[in-house]
């Protein structure tokens, strides 16, 4: 580990658990202080590309083992010309750049077990730009007893430093996450429960759609208040933090709204992604926040985001109304935390991830 922090250019890749493609983000940091924020795009999987990575999720990756790693080549290969492209739009060489945050995709992970699976060969991208890669981000704190995640707590808590506290940042991907920011800058985070994951399932399911676009189907329909109070008592949901949680986590919930009709089910699948963050606020907080903050693909769903507007007390905010950029802040966090490894800072602590103490973590790849 290197000792004296400095500023450093850091490139960060994040596969979404939504699988819609790789966001990317260029960040100067030195792991403490963010100075430069730039770069910040997406580049969308191919539809053979989305279902090949489903076919590899959970147990069903470890079944064949050479047909992940196929998957996982080709994964790579689409982090590569995130990579290319970003060089390209800023017209940077790689000696530019002083890290790469490159951790794959996520395909399995069983915090109980100590085992969480990522795709993405660190090799073959230091191969592709000798960038020195920093990968590997949860297995430390696994290993040490922790749940792995959430792991983007100590970026969120750098970036809303100008912001007054106590503050709740809402992560919604395909599984919703909290992170609490105290007035001093204490952090609880954990997972919470479903994010976009049975939504995004449902629409495809009745309607070949990939997402419910807008919140659109879930405006029209009516929430069924007694599937919905059924479903806050699913195992994961009620468990207690710290907690990491998995899209397959909740697929069998879907059962519960086979009755109901397109819009209905969509209206109470979205009640539920709020719910569930709205009682872990009342559940487990010290103190009431005086404003909450949205990102994740949750942030675009307007559906969504009202509900917590009418169920919580304090203003909430989508993260690009308080000038973040919502669908990179995760690529954004590798590349923080691909700095804090170099320089041996902790990524996870305690109060985040259940640790012992306060841990780094990763695997640096270097020439």
């Amino acid at each position: 580990m290197e000792a004296n922090l400095r500023p450093l250019w850091a490139i960060g890749l994040e596969s979404d658990t939504a699988i819609s493609g790789v966001d990317v983000a260029l960040v100067q940091t030195d792991g403490v202080d963010i100075f430069e924020r730039k770069a910040e795009f997406s580049r969308p999987y191919s539809p053979a590309m989305r279902e090949a990575i489903t076919a590899v999720l959970g147990e069903k990756g470890q079944q064949d083992l050479n047909y992940l790693r196929q998957v996982e080549e080709q994964v790579t290969q689409h982090h590569i010309l995130a990579v290319k492209e970003l060089l390209d739009t800023q017209d940077m060489s790689p000696r530019q750049i002083d890290v790469i945050g490159f951790s794959g995709h996520t395909v399995l992970n069983r915090p109980s077990q100590k085992l969480s699976v990522q795709i993405g060969d660190a090799q073959m991208m230091l191969d592709a730009f000798g960038i020195p890669v920093v990968n590997r981000f949860y297995q430390t704190d696994l290993a040490s007893g922790g749940q792995g995640a959430p792991i983007f707590p100590v970026y969120y808590e750098a970036l809303a430093r100008p912001f007054e506290k106590p503050l709740v940042i809402f992560s919604i991907g395909g599984i919703s996450s909290l992170t609490y920011i105290g007035a001093n800058g204490e952090l609880i985070a954990f997972d919470v429960g479903p994010g976009n994951v049975l939504i995004d399932r449902w629409m495809q399911q009745r309607l070949g759609a990939e997402m419910d676009f807008d919140g659109l189907w879930a405006a029209k329909g009516i929430v069924d208040e007694r599937l919905l109070n059924k479903m806050m008592q699913h195992p994961a949901i009620i468990q207690n933090p710290p907690k990491a949680l998995e899209r397959e986590d909740f697929l069998q919930l879907l059962t519960d709204v086979e009755g109901s009709s397109l819009a209905d089910g969509a209206a109470t699948l979205t009640a539920l992604t709020g719910e569930a963050l709205v009682q872990a606020c009342e559940k487990y907080l010290p103190e009431k926040p005086v404003q909450y903050i949205v990102t994740g693909g949750g942030a675009y769903n307007p559906s969504i985001v009202k509900y917590l507007r009418q169920h919580l007390t304090a203003p909430v905010k989508t993260a690009d109304e308080v000038g973040w950029n919502t669908m990179c802040l995760d690529a954004e966090s590798f590349a923080f935390l691909a700095v804090r490894c170099l320089f041996g800072l902790p990524l996870t602590y305690p109060t985040t991830t259940g640790v012992e103490f306060p841990l780094s973590g990763g695997k640096v790849w270097k020439k």
